[in-house]
């Protein structure tokens, strides 16, 4: 990716963001960041790290890191973000869609995954997925669009899960990260006229903060950042548009482009039968 690429990572204060943010960073790239949390410490995720923090690291890898708090279920915020990005840069070459609401479960003690049925779920848990997660992708979407559209190319990455092609894993988010791959592929058809990419990419058992507190298998996991590098390949990829509107998984993408993760190692793509 050249020095001169833009790109806008939302909800990486942290997790699979922050990773994608640290990727793009190795790359050389301008990367904008966005999230709610300023302060360490306050997070509502009671999970580490903050915006800036990730934009500092951002730095430090070679790249540019640009924080701005944000809170994606706020449609003026939002715009805020595009206008400032296209005020200091005038373009966007790649937005990733990862924010995402309704986790609140995982941090507050709830056992991870083991719901008793959606029915004793709360509502507000299907509200957070879809209002912070499928319309905020929806709505960045939107914003970028004109943009990439005018300068003839660009990269929309909505980060999605195996999640999406099960039954077991939570009815609100299987059915928000379904409506994420399908918002993908219609959002590819309407843009490919103008040689603008979409895809959802699906991440494997990525060690991030909350996962490295529970007691998975980590012997075939990614870091984070692996996730950046997959996102940095793509965006590098001169044949992208080949792969719009498919749904990509990221340790295949490490094979067929050659990267690995920052251990050396090139995890090995899940398949749904082992999840």
């Amino acid at each position: 990716m050249s020095p001169l690429k833009t790109a806008l990572v939302t909800g990486a204060s942290r997790g699979v963001g922050k990773g994608i943010a640290l990727g793009l960073g190795e790359a050389g790239a301008a990367v904008y960041i966005t999230g709610r949390t300023v302060e360490e410490g306050v997070s509502a995720a009671n999970l580490p790290g903050t915006i800036q923090q990730t934009a500092e690291e951002v730095t430090g890898l070679g790249g540019k890191g640009i924080a701005v708090c944000c809170d994606h279920r706020s449609d003026q915020q939002v715009r805020a973000v595009f206008e400032r990005i296209q005020a200091e840069q005038d373009r966007l070459d790649l937005l990733v869609n990862n924010v995402w609401g309704g986790y609140e479960h995982f941090t507050n003690g709830t056992e991870f995954w083991k719901e008793s049925g959606f029915w004793t779920s709360p509502v507000s848990r299907w509200d957070a997925m879809f209002s912070a997660g499928v319309r905020s992708h929806y709505v960045c979407s939107a914003l970028a669009s004109p943009t990439m559209v005018a300068q003839g190319n660009g990269l929309i990455v909505n980060i999605s899960s195996f999640a999406a092609q099960l039954d077991n894993k939570g009815v609100a988010y299987a059915v928000a990260k379904n409506a994420t791959d399908k918002m993908a592929a219609c959002m590819a058809n309407e843009l490919r006229q103008h040689n603008v990419a979409v895809i959802s990419l699906y991440p494997g058992l990525v060690r991030t903060e909350s996962v490295l507190q529970s007691d998975f298998d980590l012997s075939n996991s990614e870091s984070p950042q692996f996730i950046g590098r997959t996102v940095a390949a793509l965006a590098d990829d001169p044949h992208i548009m080949d792969k719009s509107g498919q749904i990509l998984i990221a340790a295949q993408l490490a094979h067929e482009y050659g990267f690995t993760d920052v251990d050396g190692k090139q995890p090995q793509p899940l398949k749904l039968e082992e999840i």
